[in-house]
């Protein structure tokens, strides 16, 4: 079950590798990466670091640039080629059996991957696994206790190629209270921090006068007791 899912979703990366950088230099994407980069920022700073689904390379080259060693890993081919274009160590392999030995990085981070991954405890574990005892791991979660996703729900699976939609491939979402029951014994919750936290549609950052402000207030909200309602959650975790 599980490789005809991983080859489903392999072709869906492949062909959204086409199109998936446009648009994401600037406006709503760019606060996005940003807000991952600046939680990511204090752990990845001088250590061995490996990212899930590294997709391009966007997140990865920025966290290159302060780490000892940055390897990232992902599913499709297309996606790992151009990242592999900015230089960067690129692996192909599927996250839920991971080609690492045990206790391999300081730290194991992944965004926008694990909600697509039907077998999410699976990844967690390997997550887990290849994590030094001490490590830290950030993991990130689509929460239904969100803006975004009632955006979602609204407006209905969006295009990503021409032959292919968000319903093409598989999405699950996990509250606060669910994503603990998703961790292996030897992990502990740290804390949260929530990204796209007030942001009600992606669309409302090219409005000149509202979308630097409304930046501005998600690098406020992410930490704030407001973090629970982030679209995207990310998990701090430690390895004991």
């Amino acid at each position: 079950m599980r490789e005809g899912s991983e080859q489903k979703a392999r072709r869906y990366y492949d062909d959204f590798s086409d199109s998936y950088e446009r648009g994401r230099g600037y406006g709503y994407h760019q606060m996005i990466d940003d807000l991952e980069v600046q939680v990511t920022t204090p752990y990845a700073r001088g250590a061995h670091v490996l990212e899930l689904g590294c997709g391009t390379g966007l997140i990865l080259a920025r966290i290159a640039e302060i780490a000892e060693q940055a390897v990232g890993i992902d599913l499709s081919e297309g996606m790992a080629q151009r990242a592999r274009e900015r230089g960067l160590d690129v692996r192909i392999g599927s996250v839920c059996d991971l080609p690492f030995e045990d206790d391999q990085f300081d730290l194991t981070y992944s965004f926008k991957v694990l909600a697509h991954i039907p077998d999410i405890e699976a990844a967690v574990r390997e997550a887990a696994r290849v994590t030094r005892p001490g490590g830290h791991l950030l993991l990130e979660f689509y929460n239904p206790w969100s803006l975004r996703y009632l955006a979602k729900r609204v407006a209905g699976p969006q295009p990503i190629s021409d032959e292919q939609t968000e319903a093409d491939i598989f999405t699950r979402w996990d509250s606060p209270l669910a994503i603990p029951k998703l961790l292996p014994p030897d992990v502990e919750l740290v804390d949260y921090h929530g990204v796209r936290v007030l942001t009600p549609f992606a669309a409302v950052h090219r409005i000149p006068w509202v979308g630097p402000g409304l930046r501005r207030a998600e690098l406020l909200a992410g930490h704030s007791p407001l973090r629970y309602l982030g679209g995207f959650l990310i998990a701090v975790l430690r390895k004991a």
